[in-house]
């Protein structure tokens, strides 16, 4: 039986020697010109910037969960939604209520699949609602509560927040420990975003090894 496309692709990059270019600043990635807070200072950060309305971040997810399983402890991999217009600070909230509700996992990719596989306008408060009722059990009620709070007002504005602060102008973008900013267009491809990541990370637990090194 032949193998999907899709498994002998994620096998194959995780066969790429990820640190066998040299990537460059200014040329692969930019530095921020003022560094923003990491949740865990005793880490090293890599946020995603993505969106469910954006199909590259859908083809990229994948890539971005099998690099994430392979890194070590020293690593804090998350997520933040961009909020560029009302249609994204809906999905955005969709993000953070699957998050307040504990199913993150169980309707991050059936938010996608709504979207870029079937067509749902999940625009509609009612057809959200059914997602979540569908894909994680969560009643109606419970989902509306937590949409409609001041936490997720409060998330929402923290992300547009640092957004901002991290110059994101298109998703997917990755943040590398609140100081350097890699996307597609400068790395060369979605997927060549972790190779320039994980070169980044390398630097940065070098120079924290040794800081008179860098």
């Amino acid at each position: 039986m032949k193998q999907p496309l899709l498994l002998i692709l994620l096998l194959a990059f995780t066969a790429l020697p990820l640190q066998a270019a040299e990537y460059v600043e200014g040329t692969h990635y930019s530095r921020l010109a003022v560094p923003v807070a990491t949740q865990d200072p005793a880490k090293v950060e890599v946020v995603e910037v993505f969106s469910y309305a954006c199909i590259h971040c859908k083809n990229f997810d994948p890539w971005i969960d099998r690099w994430q399983a392979a890194q070590s402890d020293d690593v804090n991999f998350r997520r933040i939604p961009a909020v560029f217009n009302e249609t994204w600070e809906i999905l955005a909230r969709a993000f953070y209520a699957a998050e307040v509700l504990g199913v993150a996992e169980k309707v991050h990719m059936p938010l996608f699949e709504a979207i870029h596989d079937k067509g749902i306008d999940l625009r509609k408060p009612s057809l959200m609602a059914a997602l979540f009722e569908d894909a994680a059990g969560v009643p109606q009620a419970q989902f509306e509560q937590v949409y409609n709070s001041m936490v997720l007002n409060a998330r929402i504005a923290n992300a547009h927040g640092l957004a901002l602060s991290y110059g994101v102008s298109g998703v997917p973008t990755l943040i590398v420990d609140g100081k350097y900013r890699v996307d597609g267009r400068m790395a060369g491809s979605n997927t060549d975003m972790l190779a320039v990541a994980e070169q980044l990370i390398s630097e940065i637990r070098a120079a924290a090894a040794d800081p008179g090194a860098r």
